[in-house]
């Protein structure tokens, strides 16, 4: 049986890894049938021939469950789409004052948007008893 898995390379605690095609049974450094790419889990850099590998797949041969995923976030070039997650650890402390200049800010612009709703109001019940004045000069000429 045919299998698509990662080849282990690099020094200790720094590993790189090409991606082969390679039966079953043989140790995870021998000799491979093919080398579809490489990939470094650390920097997240990846180049890998997705079009030969759905080829192998068609012909029966089974990635591993970290090349499987390889080959779903692999972009059109061979990249990898990865996205950093953006999750920082903070202190209880950090956390509820991140919370409370939240909450705070929340208010003010509540308190901004009524503010701004209230003066939008309060000229549109002015604006037509200035207009009616204004309306009874210009009928008072054309009277006379």
């Amino acid at each position: 049986m045919l299998k698509i898995r990662l080849k282990r390379l690099g020094a200790k605690k720094n590993p790189s890894y090409r991606i082969i095609v390679i039966n079953s049974t043989t140790k995870r450094e021998g000799r491979p049938i093919q080398e579809l790419g490489h990939y470094n889990p650390k920097t997240k850099v990846m180049k890998f021939d997705l079009a030969s590998a759905q080829e192998w797949v068609k012909k029966g041969a089974q990635p591993t469950e970290t090349v499987a995923y390889l080959m779903k976030n692999c972009n059109a070039d061979g990249t990898l789409n990865y996205k950093k997650k953006e999750t920082t650890k903070l202190s209880k402390k950090a956390q509820a004052k991140a919370a409370a200049e939240k909450e705070a800010k929340a208010q003010a612009e509540a308190e901004a948007k009524a503010a701004a709703e209230a003066e939008a109001a309060a000229p549109a019940e002015e604006a037509p008893a200035e207009e009616a004045p204004a309306a009874e000069e210009t009928e008072a000429p054309t009277e006379a």
